[in-house]
């Protein structure tokens, strides 16, 4: 039996399930904004000097059946072969009960970044344990809750070393030839527009001096040895440097930890501890140090707090949302982690424990013994120095050795005509190491793997504990583990249970089509490294990606290398940069940003070595044209780039944008357009058609990736005719200019972009962007006589999203902080907070939203208007009341005693559909100061009577 067409059924068209409102639900919103129809709305919000005029050229949009068959066609194209590349990427085994209960789970998936702790729990107690294993695993005294990649990571590491040193003599980053060659690459790439002078060579003759300002060193090294760095590290500190280690965590089970031996940053990445290899990722990069950089650290950091009520309660401590505080003072323009990612590998150890941890390397290394014996029985050279899991195979004919490989279906390192590299893991068997032996040496297999011990010496082996804390500990069985991590979901408010909508961040629907071929093993499985001819299918996807991105860009080329929004942003920057350099104008430095950008815009152009001058806006919230003119004329020698956000960051179509886009342009500028607010463009007008250069996508945003509770995130560029020679390029393709460790970013979840654009065609495409459109400007009505809209274009309409005002409160004792914290109680999370303007809520409804649920959350907010009045008109206390309370938890609402002056149930119940589906708050409002003052960022010990 075939599947139907969308021709032959309706039950299988997909844009009618993303795209919420029905015909009614338009109709009614119509009236509500005095518009005759839908595209009258349109007319009048999106200027018509920019509108495109046509209809995007992309392929008939399919039935959720034809294209899931579609799709798979093109993954049976990716050759399944056994992998012993390594380089950083390891064949693991995610364990069922993670799979299904996280990684396919909406409930974990769909949950926004944790900055409304009190319904985030279940996520920042996840992390906590990520961060706790880190630090246990690196001895060292704090780590974030993830960075992109370990190549990411290691360039993070860096650039803290470079700011602690705070010298400009020290400009010199000394890195370990023996390390990953795609850290190595990514490292010269964030060097080069900061000024460091990065050197690479033999630790072990190298010669430390005043002039460096850190060092990197791979263990075990990226051809297997295991290298004791003690002496180096003890001559670099001596030299003024700090020292950074990129330590694979499951040998660290084995090894000596890097705190030990004196590193300061220890970089890496938790992919092989349950999370596929995915062509290169999402995985989760991390970062640990000492107590006296914590400060310096980037990314994401969770601490214990505690709660009104005096209770343990998690939050993202020190450095949260730093960008939109210190803008370019930032440590980085990473602004969130790959959370979904960091969740599984936490999970991982959990449900392993120590112990299990432990089995895992041990058996991995001792496969990787059992090899080297028989290979060295043959006559074989592998590494003189100890190792864990990864030979050098030396003095051989690789041809020949690949070719057998090749036929027996295995891929093995290549590194040059006389050496194979070879990198066991979780997944080998003993099969495999015949296999091994077989194409190596031409021999039978020698002794079992149970006749092998390991070959690790004392100094350099492990001796301290790790993972002692009771959660990595308890749940080793899968009922246990389970119940595990459905308590910790039932702690965290997500799209299963009501609308997200938060302004920039384009909350929308994930649908399960979209999601299901993540898992598919011919996305999963494969190495990033692995041949280009046995990624046929992968070239397809990224083909028809970049094409398909490019149309609606408006774009000539698009690289989906970039594997955040932040990076993303400096990619397209970057980008800007090598293009002005190589036509001469490599003195061009400035980057005007207006002052309602994003905050991670000033931050990334520092990245790429400019100087921000800021531009004004004017009182309606739009680009100061005037003063715009003024600063690209006064820099005019002197301009790199303009950094604008279309729709801007005020919720707005600013007329203006083709003449803001001359202006830079006839000043010799190039002008990057922020993608953050693309769903508003898509269809109807595009970057290229207006007039920038470049722009960045969040795919994580408009085009349907989960944003998984806080990454992982994509964020491709794309970019005009003339820059398109100068996008990333990565050491796999001998091109320079990588900005992430794999070649194609986070791979294995661009399937999820394909399946959305392929289901929704031109004009669902389309019609997502008008309803966007249209839902935003009906909260925007709904909502202005309660709380003011704040900016609106010329004809009084907003874009996709709305800002209101609730600064007027604050006189009363009311602060924004109350009524996000007071919408927990009505079962939502809040918009956006004091974002682009303190005392302000940003509100953007997305398509996928219906009517009712509209309707539901601007009655929440009408109700809270009317507390508020409450407090105003002195019905209620100006301290003891609903909004300075919340969020009421089920443990405040239950005590036995109840000394508020308002009643239970309008604490926790205050409207009846709330009372048929409570979200409850597992901790009251949180106390970020105490700790920030009391900071810890790992596992606390539990209470002596639990």
């Amino acid at each position: 039996m075939t599947n139907p067409t969308p021709a032959e059924t309706v039950s299988d068209v997909f844009a009618p399930r993303h795209n919420s409102p029905t015909e009614a639900d338009v109709a009614k919103m119509l009236e509500t904004l005095g518009q005759p129809s839908l595209d009258a709305l349109i007319d009048a919000t999106v200027p018509a000097g920019i509108r495109l005029g046509r209809e995007l050229k992309l392929p008939a949009a399919a039935g959720e059946s034809d294209a899931l068959a579609e799709l798979l066609a093109v993954a049976r194209q990716n050759e399944m072969r056994r992998s012993f590349i390594g380089r950083g990427y390891y064949g693991t085994r995610t364990p069922s009960v993670i799979r299904r209960a996280i990684l396919e789970n909406p409930g974990w998936y769909t949950a926004y970044t944790p900055y409304q702790a009190e319904i985030s729990q279940g996520r920042l107690e996840a992390l906590l344990n990520f961060q706790t294993l880190v630090t246990d695993l690196t001895a060292l005294d704090i780590a974030n809750a993830s960075l992109l990649d370990e190549a990411t990571a290691a360039a993070e590491a860096m650039t803290l070393c470079h700011r602690v040193a705070n010298n400009t003599t020290r400009n010199t980053f000394f890195v370990s030839d023996a390390c990953h060659p795609q850290t190595i690459d990514l490292i010269r790439t964030r060097a080069e527009p900061l000024g460091i002078n990065v050197v690479t060579g033999d630790y072990t003759k190298a010669a430390p001096d005043a002039t460096w300002c850190g060092v990197l060193v791979q263990y075990p090294d990226t051809r297997g040895n295991i290298c004791d760095y003690a002496d180096f590290f003890a001559r670099a500190h001596e030299a003024g440097a700090l020292c950074v280690v990129a330590a694979d965590l499951l040998a660290l089970t084995l090894l000596r930890a890097p705190g030990e031996f004196g590193a300061d940053v220890a970089v890496g990445s938790a992919q092989r501890l349950g999370v596929p290899m995915g062509f290169g990722g999402p995985h989760a990069g991390y970062m640990a140090t000492r107590d006296a950089c914590k400060r310096q650290m980037p990314g994401r950091l969770v601490g214990v707090s505690r709660d009104a009520q005096g209770d343990p309660a998690l939050r993202l401590a020190l450095g949260t949302r730093e960008q939109h505080i210190r803008r370019d003072k930032a440590t980085s323009n990473i602004c969130t982690a790959q959370v979904l990612l960091a969740v599984m590998a936490s999970m991982y150890a959990v449900y392993h424990g120590p112990e299990g941890l432990r089995k895992i390397a041990r058996r991995a290394h001792a496969h990787t013994l059992r090899l080297q014996s028989a290979l060295q029985a043959a006559g074989i050279a592998t590494n003189d120095a100890p190792v864990f899991d990864t030979l050098c195979i030396q003095n051989v004919d690789a041809s020949v050795i690949h070719a057998r490989a090749s036929a027996k279906q295995i891929n093995l390192r290549a590194i040059d005509a006389s050496t194979v590299g070879v990198s066991l893991d979780e997944t080998t068997t003993d099969a495999d190491v015949g296999d091994l032996i077989q194409i190596i040496a031409g021999s039978a297999p020698a002794a079992r793997i149970s006749d092998f011990k390991s070959q690790i010496p004392e100094k350099l082996a492990r001796t301290s504990a790790f993972l002692t804390h009771p959660v990595f500990n308890s749940y080793h069985t899968e009922h246990e583990m389970l119940r595990y991590i459905k308590r910790l979901e039932a702690r965290d408010l997500s799209l299963c249970h009501s609308m997200i909508s938060l302004g920039s961040c384009t909350m929308k629907l994930n649908a399960a089509s979209e999601m299901l071929p993540i898992t598919w093993p011919e996305f999963a499985a494969p190495h990033p490294f692995a041949p280009a001819e046995q990624a046929r299918g992968y070239a397809k996807l990224f083909s028809d990606l970049e094409t398909w991105l490019a149309e609606i860009t408006g774009f000539a080329a698009v690289s989906l290398q970039p594997n955040s929004g932040a990076n993303g942003e400096y990619a397209g920057i970057l980008t800007i940069r090598r293009y002005l350099i190589a036509q001469g104008q490599g003195h061009r430095n400035i980057c005007l940003i207006p002052v309602s950008a994003h905050g991670t815009n000033p931050a990334t152009a520092v990245m790429a070595g400019m100087k921000v001058v800021v531009v004004a806006c004017d009182a309606a919230g739009n680009i100061d044209v005037a003063d715009l003119r003024a600063k690209a004329a006064e820099h005019a020698d002197n301009l790199a780039a303009i950094m604008v956000t279309y729709p801007s960051t005020h919720g707005v179509f600013e007329a203006p944008i083709r003449e803001i886009c001359d202006i830079v342009h006839s000043h010799g500028g190039q002008v990057y357009m922020d993608g953050a607010n693309m769903n508003a463009q898509v269809g109807l007008t595009s970057p290229g058609h207006i007039g920038a250069d470049v722009c960045h996508l969040n795919l994580h945003k408009t085009f349907a990736i989960p944003h998984g509770g806080g990454g992982p995130g994509v964020g491709p560029i794309g970019v005009a005719k003339h820059l398109a020679p100068f996008l990333p390029g990565h050491s796999q393709y001998n091109t320079p200019g990588a900005v992430s460790a794999a070649p194609h970013g986070s791979a294995s979840v661009q399937p999820i972009t394909w399946m959305y654009i392929r289901m929704m065609g031109a004009a669902g495409l389309t019609q997502a962007t008008k309803l966007a459109i249209l839902n935003a400007n009906y909260i925007a009505r709904q909502l202005d006589a309660h709380y003011p809209v704040l900016y609106k274009g010329a004809t009084g309409h907003v874009a996709h999203e709305c800002i209101i005002d609730c600064r007027q409160f604050k006189k009363h004792g009311i602060e924004v902080d109350d009524i996000a914290k007071r919408l927990q109680d009505y079962n939502y999370h809040a918009p956006t907070m004091s974002f682009p303007v303190p005392g302000t809520l940003m509100i953007e409804p997305t398509e996928s939203e219906s009517l009712v649920e509209l309707d539901r959350f601007c009655d929440a907010l009408i109700a809270i208007a009317k507390e508020i009045a409450d407090v105003v008109e002195g019905r209620a206390d100006k301290v003891n009341n609903v909004l300075k309370n919340a969020p009421h938890t089920a443990k405040v609402v239950c005590a036995d005693t109840w000394d508020r002056p308002y009643s239970r149930e309008q604490a926790a119940f205050p409207t009846a559909w709330v009372r048929e589906h409570k979200f409850w708050p597992s901790v009251g409002r949180v106390d970020n100061v105490y700790g920030d003052r009391n900071l810890v960022c790992s596992c606390p010990p539990l209470p002596a009577d639990a």
